[in-house]
């Protein structure tokens, strides 16, 4: 059963909707998804094929994912994010198949100590990304494709690399308002071609 389910929401009838998942007016979900229990969906989201969402995942509106995004428990998208094909989002700081006598395999239910990862606003992950447990990502930062992101991105920064690191600024707009240059931004105020302006460092 699908909770406040309105007939602008459209589900391919392959995809497996679990009990207690509600999902926003206009939000599409392809082929071969998988939604679990208790996630939230905002309106005009769009989810790839094949792609997973764990136990109550809070996404916001107007989101993008891709084909092939693994979006694990703990886990909160706020609206206008992106995430592109193949990335992976985890959530296990001790990962183990079983306990310690390999006796027994240990659970997949979330843990109660499990930390959660947030993606702010506008924010964009590009594909084949790797997101470790427990990061932030600001709003309308940039995650170049490939990256893989162990501590927390500021807003509007663009970072790239494994660990990924600051190589520049980006606008709201999306486009590079500003290169690092030995790892550092210069501070103060950088207009895009768009005109707006981005402050670095980035303010509250």
């Amino acid at each position: 059963m699908i909770a406040a389910m309105s007939q602008a929401v459209r589900v391919h009838p392959t995809a497996i909707v679990e009990a207690d998942v509600e999902m926003g007016a206009g939000t599409s979900v392809w082929d071969s998804v998988h939604i679990r229990r208790g996630a939230r969906l905002g309106e005009q989201c769009i989810v790839g094929e094949k792609t997973y969402i764990a136990y109550d995942v809070r996404i916001g509106a107007r989101c993008k994912l891709n084909a092939c995004v693994y979006v694990c428990a703990g886990v909160t998208l706020e609206d206008g994010v992106m995430i592109a094909a193949h990335t992976v989002f985890t959530n296990d700081v001790n990962p183990r198949a079983t306990d310690p006598d390999l006796l027994a395999l240990r659970s997949s239910e979330p843990e109660a100590d499990m930390p959660h990862t947030f993606v702010r606003s506008g924010a964009t992950v590009g594909a084949n990304c790797t997101i470790g447990p427990g990061v932030e990502l600001g709003a309308f930062c940039m995650v170049g494709m490939g990256s893989v992101v162990t501590a927390d991105v500021p807003a509007h920064a663009l970072v790239v690399g494994n660990p990924a690191r600051l190589h520049g600024l980006v606008c709201r707009c999306g486009a590079v308002v500003a290169r690092a240059a030995g790892g550092a931004v210069p501070a103060g105020e950088h207009t895009c071609r768009c005109g707006r302006v981005v402050t670095w460092p980035t303010r509250p």
